[in-house]
Formats: C-alpha cells, structure tokens, sequence
C-alpha cells in the first residue's frame, strides 16, 4: 500500500473515533517550530487529498519552560526534556491530538501514553558555523581557522562546545540561547565571534545563506536526530497511528532508531557533551558515529559502527555501551 493509500484509508477511522473537528495538533511557539508543523500538515495534506481546502487541523502553539527560561543553560533548569514537558501534558490532557518535534530535542524515555508515531524525511543533519564580523573567511579545510585567537562563542550546547574546544583550546564560550533569529543577530551585531546553529533549522526558515560554513558530520559529529522532524500521539490512539504512519520516512526511522538507541544507552544528562550521527550507505547497510567528550574538549572519543538497518536499535545500543566503557567513568555523573 503506498503512502497516500495509507493515510486515506485511516482518514474514516481518524473521523469515527473524534467527536470533534479539525485536530488539534501542538508544538512549540517558536517560528522553527511552528515552521515545521506547518510543513507536517502540508505532508498530510498531500498524501490525503481530500484534507485539501478543509479545515481539519488547528494549531496550538504551546510555550515551554525550555523556551521562557533563557538565562540559564539547559542543564540547570532540567534539561532538554523541557521543550516538551508542556506539550506532553497538553497531549495527555487531550487538549491536543498529536505534536510536532525537533526530534533531537524530545527525550529517549517519553511519558507513559506517549509514543513516537513517525518520523519525517530528515533535513541536513549538519551544524552550521556562523562567524561575526571580526572573523576571517571560512575555509573548509580548516574549519575554525578563521577564529581569532581567544575567540568568543555563544552557544548552550555542551557538544558544539567539547567538540571545538578539543580543536581550539584557546577559544571561550559564553551562554547563547534563544531562536535561530536573535542568535544570528548577536553575531552579526558583534557579541560573538561566532555560533552554530543547525543547518536544518536556517534551511527550513529561509536561512540557509545565514551559514558561514556547514561542518562535514564527521568533523563536527550532530546531535542525535538532529533535522528530523517527530510527532508524538497517546499510545491507545491507534486510529491517528494508523495514518501518520503513511508518511513516515523508513530512513528517518532506521537512522533515528539508531541515534536515539545510542542515546539511551549511554543515558548522559546534559552535562555530558554526547554526539550520534547514522546515515544509510549505498549498499543499504546502516553507518553509526557515536561521540562522547568532556565539555572542556580534553577528553575526545568517537567510535563508528556498520550494521543492517533492521538492527538499527541494538547498533546504537552496542556502540554506546563501547562508548561508556572506553571513557572515563566520571563522565557520566
């Protein structure tokens, strides 16, 4: 059954079990947020035809603690789980009937009644490098060659930072959050020297030539799930499973499986500088990098793995748990 197939023939049973219409769909209030669920329901909208010119989706933009907290790093507030906290009890409450994510930012361990329902095509995946005004030209060969010595980095990602560091000793970081607009502009205005950014992100808002240089994943390891997008459902909601399902993307899923699996196992807090990229080669099989770091850079391991794509979970499992081993067991407190 193709994917427009599916997601028409669950429409009836979608429609029987709600009493009400249009669906309620939640996400973020921030413009990326909301950029991407618009995207979401457009998919749904071409796969199903008939959802074409009807009022059969409202949005509901939901604040979240992540978003209102900007002062601090994540790690102090609780963590990456707090973009969702507000969403997963609107889920739950049934003021919404599914949600849209940034999957790098939803947690590996979802509330009880929630369930990752699919996963959308994945954007590029890599970090991109945005260098202020007082910076050289980005060279590709040498990545962070156009810094000045000392340089200052905004940024709230332990990962960005271990992972340039270990390159750069010499470099600073202070704490950059906020969407991708107000960080570009603190850039561009000259607090920084530089930031990164997805480049998923800045290509889904129009952005993309925004980016200095975009980081090959193999110098720069990404978040795991960075530039998919996921939507969440209560799990007993099986008639809404049954039609997301025709448009998930089964490399999204293999590669998500995979990062979010590594994730897991290595169950690091956000403290723990953590990178997990997979991509499908040519041949079909699944390719797995998985990093962990101190956040000072001192300490640095990546290890990669290859494996079918249906043993996508137990990939990530086994090279987290070669990750764990090989690095020093404070790392992970």
């Amino acid at each position: 059954m193709t994917q427009a197939h599916t997601v028409e023939a669950a429409l009836p049973r979608v429609r029987s079990h709600r009493r009400e219409l249009p669906l309620r769909v939640g996400s973020r209030a921030s413009p990326l947020a909301l950029v991407q669920t618009r995207e979401f329901l457009g998919m749904l909208r071409h796969f199903c035809p008939v959802l074409r010119g009807m009022d059969v989706f409202d949005e509901h933009a939901i604040r979240t603690t992540g978003d209102m907290v900007q002062d601090r790093a994540l790690a102090e507030i609780g963590g990456k789980g707090l973009f969702a906290k507000e969403i997963h009890e609107a889920l739950l409450d049934g003021r919404v009937d599914f949600a849209v994510h940034s999957l790098k930012d939803l947690e590996t361990d979802l509330p009880p009644g929630i369930v990752l329902a699919c996963t959308l095509r994945r954007e590029d995946s890599r970090d991109a490098l945005i260098l202020g005004p007082l910076s050289g030209p980005a060279d590709p060969q040498n990545p962070f060659g156009a810094l000045p010595q000392g340089a200052v980095i905004g940024s709230a990602s332990v990962r960005r930072q271990a992972q340039m560091l270990h390159v750069r000793p010499d470099l600073t970081f202070q704490l950059l959050r906020g969407n991708v607009q107000r960080r570009l502009d603190c850039v561009h205005n000259g607090d920084f020297d530089a930031t990164l950014l997805a480049l998923a992100g800045l290509r889904r808002l129009g952005l993309a030539n925004q980016a200095s240089l975009a980081l090959d994943a193999d110098f720069m390891v990404p978040a795991a799930c960075q530039g998919i997008v996921g939507v969440t459902v209560r799990e007993d909601d099986t008639a809404l499973r049954e039609m997301l399902s025709g448009i998930e993307d089964q490399d999204a899923h293999s590669v998500a499986t995979a990062e979010r699996a590594l994730l897991a196992e290595l169950d690091g807090s956000c403290h723990t500088p953590i990178g997990g990229h997979a991509r499908i080669l040519a041949d079909g099989l699944l390719h797995l990098t998985g990093l962990v770091a101190r956040p000072d850079g001192s300490f640095l391991i990546r290890r990669e793995a290859v494996g079918a794509r249906g043993d996508a979970a137990r990939l990530g499992r086994d090279l987290g748990a070669e990750l764990r081993m090989d690095s020093p067991r404070d790392i992970f407190s």
